[in-house]
């Protein structure tokens, strides 16, 4: 009977169909390893997605997001909380959280709530409040198993997450959730975790003193409240701030001085956020890749060419096509980023 490393040798060599060297068979494993695994690193430039792309797909489970990420042909990725949380065990809320989303921002872009939708929205809150008092209690007890278990998932997939944005990092979660996410966070092999900029200095100085004290790093994401010096603040309180910077909102501000802000604050741009978007000038769209106002592919040659280290992340914003899918549009992006760097 032939040993396991006389069996890998003719195999190889049947299957290839010449003599491989020993170099080639010691390489063996780790290519066998690495096989029908996605790989989105493209001459030096790492490029991932944020799952918050696959919103529109039916199941939003742990399993089924891999799966997305992995046919999308990506292999690094800023994974949202949900799909981590509730697969680790989290309680899942009874009522629609979506909802309060929706209206509040047709609150907060001024447009006009009729009374039933004032009364639902005061509804929906009221359910939030009680449910994040039972999440955080879950928050405060859990022992990270099932996220060990997500881990091994990622890594089986061929999947890196760089960067995790669970709903633990607000002003009135406490410094408990904060840890906990950042140590979940930490399991997950994330650098970074993410937030939307609380425009508020004492929360930035608190999360940024927490990131130095459990090694993690805080990245905050910006829309067209974007500005060069939106960011100074955070960066100066601690050096665990940095950016979650957002191409396509910068635009749609109307801003024409990226690059500058690139250049000058690469070394502390965690991850950034690419899309396409319109000026205002233009009506600040949300279009596909190559049709709007975002020099997307100047950007990422600017990366490659100066080996800028921090991930560009896919964020899917535009309306996907009634025969399309957010899986085959990410793959579309992902295709239009490497024209761009190829």
């Amino acid at each position: 009977m032939k040993n396991r490393r006389e069996f890998l040798k003719t195999s190889l060599q049947g299957a290839a169909g010449l003599s491989l060297a020993p170099m080639w068979l010691e390489g063996a494993p780790a290519i066998i390893k690495s096989y029908n695994k996605p790989n989105s690193k493209i001459n030096g430039v790492q490029i991932g997605c944020i799952t918050y792309s696959y919103r529109s797909m039916q199941d939003q489970s742990l399993e089924a997001n891999i799966r997305y990420i992995k046919e999308s042909g990506i292999s690094a990725v800023e994974m949202m909380g949900e799909p981590v949380e509730y697969f680790a065990g989290m309680p899942v809320p009874t009522f629609n959280r979506m909802r309060a989303f929706q209206l509040g921002g047709k609150q907060r872009r001024g447009e006009e709530l009729t009374a039933s939708e004032k009364e639902e929205l005061a509804d929906v809150r009221s359910q939030s409040e009680a449910y994040a008092k039972v999440v955080a209690e879950w928050r405060n007890k859990t022992d990270f198993k099932g996220f060990e278990k997500a881990a091994k998932m990622f890594k089986d997939a061929g999947i890196e997450v760089y960067a995790f944005k669970p709903n633990a990092f607000g002003v009135n979660n406490s410094d408990t959730e904060v840890a906990y996410g950042m140590k979940a966070a930490k399991i997950l092999g994330a650098s970074h975790i993410t937030l939307e900029h609380p425009s508020d200095d004492a929360q930035t100085l608190r999360l940024g003193r927490l990131g130095d004290s459990h090694k993690m790093k805080v990245g905050y994401h910006g829309h067209e409240q974007q500005t060069f010096t939106f960011w100074d603040t955070a960066l100066d309180q601690s050096k665990s701030n940095g950016l979650n910077f957002d191409i396509g909102h910068y635009v749609a501000a109307g801003h024409t001085d990226m690059m500058d802000l690139i250049q000058k604050q690469h070394a502390r741009i965690w991850s950034m956020h690419i899309k396409d978007r319109q000026t205002p000038t233009n009506g600040k769209g949300n279009l596909p890749w190559g049709t709007g106002d975002t020099p997307v592919g100047e950007i990422l040659r600017m990366m490659r060419d100066n080996k800028y280290k921090f991930p560009a992340t896919i964020e899917l914003e535009y309306q996907v096509p009634q025969n399309s899918d957010a899986v085959k549009e990410v793959q579309k992006c992902l295709e239009f980023c490497r024209k761009a760097l190829g």
